[in-house]
């Protein structure tokens, strides 16, 4: 591994990683607002960020000096199950605006053009040999499949939302167990890690670091949680 991406993982290694991200349906929908939003995530101690789109990436650059995780969630008709990072314009997308991490769907279904996982990672890595790249997975198996063909991070971040692992217990700690265990890669604990204390539990599984997102920094679906108190 080459010098910068050591320092990228020593960067993340052991700390906390903010996503901020918003969808054009939701109120914080704005590159300016994502960019503050980095601002404070680095001010409360955050050592890296995950974002979507270039627009919302240049803008956290202007705001924060920190390594990023870098998706573009991008919709294709006939495969709408992957959606993050799914294509090579994606991919040439992210490369363009520097981001030291780029996150993809490294799940087995079949992306668009009808490829494969394997053959789509293998033109990337072809492509792009010295970026890290990280996997977005929803089971152990798919994470150890990832770390065979050459994927530098395995995340958790799918877990719950294939077809497959719907209703499965989350935060997914056998999964993370398994993969920290068996896949000789960083593993980045991510998805529905709300409180401190499970932000704990896993770091204390020896994962390279957490990621959490919208217990942070998505205040709709912060104040839904606590209204279901009142409705319980």
């Amino acid at each position: 591994m080459n010098e910068r991406n050591q320092k990228i993982l020593d960067a993340i290694h052991g700390n906390l990683i903010v996503s901020c991200q918003a969808l054009p349906n939701e109120p914080l929908h704005s590159s300016f607002i994502m960019g503050r939003m980095a601002y404070a995530a680095y001010l409360g101690g955050a050592k890296g960020i995950r974002a979507n789109t270039v627009e919302d990436i240049e803008e956290i650059r202007k705001n924060v000096n920190l390594p990023i995780i870098g998706i573009i969630k991008k919709d294709y008709p006939d495969y709408p199950d992957v959606y993050i990072t799914p294509t090579m314009k994606e991919v040439d997308a992210l490369m363009a605006c520097g981001c030291e991490i780029i996150a993809m769907d490294a799940t087995h279904r079949t992306r668009p053009e009808g490829r494969s996982l394997d053959d789509f990672f293998a033109e990337v890595r072809k492509k792009y040999p010295e970026q890290l790249f990280m996997a977005d997975c929803s089971d152990a198996e798919e994470g150890l499949h990832a770390a065979e063909i050459g994927f530098d991070l395995i995340g958790t971040t799918m877990a719950g939302y294939t077809d497959y692992t719907k209703g499965r217990k989350l935060p997914p700690y056998d999964m993370i167990k398994k993969l920290v265990h068996e896949s000789g890669k960083p593993v980045i604990a991510e998805g529905h890690i709300s409180t401190p204390e499970m932000l704990r539990h896993a770091m204390d599984m020896d994962v390279w670091a957490v990621v959490v997102g919208s217990a942070i920094t998505r205040p709709l679906e912060i104040t839904k949680e606590f209204m279901k108190a009142l409705e319980d």
